[in-house]
């Protein structure tokens, strides 16, 4: 019986030794392969569950699809040289954005360029998977860019939180890009726009998608909600310059694009979802040139509230 329990005890210990070490194996060959199933840490939040509950990719229109999860946006511009994907999601999000991409049919080692509208965990937070997974370039605005490289949101960021401060996976390589700059792969191209205010470093982008002989201008809209955590306020304290002018300003820009198709960055802002569900062989609700207008109208009001509220009035 004691030589029993001896011998199977030796067993146990070789199985979970062994276990161990195709767990580190497993872990490797994930990290040499670049998959974005080698999970980074999760951000827990009041909202992430929701967010980031899957849902089916989707044609938008022509080469523009939509891979994120059911509450953040992200967009795949696929092109004959290689693809483009706008935004990341959570750290969570991207094993389920890499799934989306592949059950479309296409690859990941084929997304040649990742471009981020603006750097905080809900937008940002998968990117390093996804580079890691395909292999891609990534792009922001310089303020975005030292956000993904440092892995959380600076102090003069209104969502900043300083205790405690929440960090994701690092990004080691940003290509910093301008307003109006316009990057690349091969004849497909998008189109960034400053729109800081909710961030920093907030960006929009555009490009033009394609089915037959009909071309739309697509807007992917950086988030113009001016929430803030704390103690923050756009219109400055002593710590903070007042950003409420240049926040205007990007609302501004937002609604002044060439606008036939609009996504957020949280698609239940501009109703994305229920748009694509309600299409028909002869109506395209995700087809509207008042859409950039009413999304920036709705921010404009929500600014003004807030400006109100912040000076007092």
């Amino acid at each position: 019986m004691l030589a029993a329990l001896y011998y199977t005890r030796i067993f146990n210990l070789r199985e979970t030794k062994n276990m161990k070490l195709v767990a580190k194996l497993v872990l490797v060959m994930a990290a040499a392969t670049g998959s974005a199933q080698a999970h980074d840490d999760p951000v827990n939040c009041d909202n992430c569950a929701d967010w980031n509950k899957p849902v089916k990719p989707f044609n938008v229109y022509g080469n523009t699809w939509h891979v994120g999860v059911d509450g953040l946006s992200s967009v795949l511009v696929t092109g004959p040289k290689g693809h483009i994907l706008v935004d990341g999601g959570l750290p969570q999000s991207a094993p389920l954005i890499e799934a989306n991409i592949k059950a479309l049919g296409f690859r990941m080692k084929d997304v040649k360029l990742i471009v981020n509208s603006h750097a905080h965990w809900d937008h940002a937070g998968g990117i390093a998977a996804l580079q890691r997974a395909s292999g891609a370039v990534v792009a922001a605005s310089r303020s975005g860019a030292l956000a993904m490289q440092s892995g959380t949101n600076p102090p003069d960021d209104p969502q900043f939180q300083a205790n405690p401060v929440v960090h994701v996976a690092k990004v080691a390589k940003v290509k910093v890009v301008g307003e109006g700059e316009i990057l690349k792969v091969g004849p497909i191209s998008v189109t960034a726009h400053m729109t800081p205010g909710h961030a920093p470093g907030g960006t929009t982008w555009t490009w033009t998608s394609c089915e037959g002989k009909r071309c739309l201008d697509v807007v992917f809209a950086d988030s113009l909600n001016s929430y803030a955590s704390g103690d923050f306020k756009f219109t400055g304290t002593g710590k903070t310059p007042d950003i409420s002018t240049s926040f205007a300003a990007s609302i501004a820009k937002v609604a002044a694009l060439k606008c036939d198709i609009i996504i957020s960055g949280h698609p239940g802002l501009t109703d994305l979802m229920e748009k694509a569900a309600a299409r028909t062989p002869d109506s395209n609700p995700l087809i509207d040139a008042a859409g950039c207008r009413a999304y920036a109208a709705e921010a404009s009001e929500r600014l003004t509230k807030r400006l109100v509220k912040e000076r007092g009035g």
